[in-house]
């Protein structure tokens, strides 16, 4: 067993399967003691069963290393705290943060019900801030009274979320406002010995499956493998790490890239008459980079 991330307290939402289980393992793998949260539910958020962490805690104690599982729903901001306390309890202490749940109920925006919005909300945005709340609660209170503090709070964005996906609304602004909460959350908690990074995954899971057209091969599996995402969390929540903060990275079997926020493009001194901004808009539009399409790389821009 590696000793790269040795007795790092690390929890991981979303762990029971895909990308979240491949977290679990390899963090535990180089010897990280995890806290394994899984609600347990379907690919829509409903249901709850336990038996996916407590697999995934199995094949941990398996290859000698340590986890506990942890069913809460992690947008229940309650049940959040209640996780961050039992891996203090647990282990004595917590190091890093992976959130990683998720659920999908894609519909485009004309079509979509007010329950699938909320759900998508609630999952992805309030269950990323309870624990992230907690665990930085948790992690300035120990700094306050004069305790070293190295922890990581590891968050999870989307390449619908950053560079936008038709069929995604819900999901995608979730996703982007989650980036957004860890460029402001890296920037509060700097000085308490906290970093905060963001992943943009991309992989074949129970989530993505059936939105790939046509066969999935064995080599695509391969290719998208949510094995290839692990090493980025891994090393995120290492103690090397500490240099890097407030960064979105997009990992997967093709590629790991820095994604670059928004920048402030071409612009003029301010215009008080509407009726002669038409030409201007349309010249600062030619001017500007193109919004990128799913692929990270230029699409649109922006004029019909």
């Amino acid at each position: 067993m590696s000793t790269f991330c040795e007795d790092r307290v690390c929890i991981v939402t979303g762990a029971g399967r895909g990308i979240g289980r491949e977290y679990a393992l390899m963090l535990a793998a180089h010897g990280a003691k995890v806290v394994v949260n899984d609600l347990g539910g379907a690919r829509d958020g409903e249901g709850a069963d336990l038996g996916p962490a407590d697999e995934v805690v199995q094949e941990i104690k398996a290859a000698g290393g340590e986890a506990i599982a942890n069913g809460c729903d992690i947008s229940d901001f309650s049940a959040a705290k209640e996780m961050i306390d039992q891996a203090v309890e647990t282990y004595g202490g917590l190091d890093v943060l992976v959130n990683n749940a998720g659920i999908l109920r894609d519909r485009m925006l004309v079509n979509m019900q007010e329950s699938e919005w909320d759900a998508v909300i609630k999952v992805h945005l309030k269950g990323t801030f309870s624990p992230a709340h907690h665990a930085a609660a948790y992690w300035r209170a120990r700094s306050k009274a004069g305790e070293p503090v190295d922890a990581r709070l590891i968050n999870t964005t989307s390449v619908s979320g950053i560079y936008g996906n038709a069929g995604q609304t819900n999901y995608g602004a979730a996703k982007a406002g989650i980036a957004a909460f860890t460029v402001i959350a890296s920037r509060e908690l700097k000085r308490y010995g906290i970093t905060v990074n963001c992943i943009a995954p991309g992989a074949l899971t129970r989530l993505t499956e059936d939105l790939q057209p046509g066969e999935i091969t064995d080599e695509m599996r391969e290719a998208q493998s949510p094995r290839w995402i692990a090493p980025i969390v891994t090393w995120l929540a290492s103690r090397e790490s500490a240099d890097v903060n407030g960064r979105v990275f997009e990992a997967s079997g093709g590629v790991l890239a820095v994604a670059e926020g928004w920048h402030r493009g071409p612009s003029v001194e301010p215009v008080e008459d509407p009726t002669t901004l038409g030409p201007i808009v349309r010249d600062m539009v030619k001017s500007a980079r193109l919004n990128a399409g799913m692929n990270g790389k230029d699409m649109d821009g922006g004029l019909e």
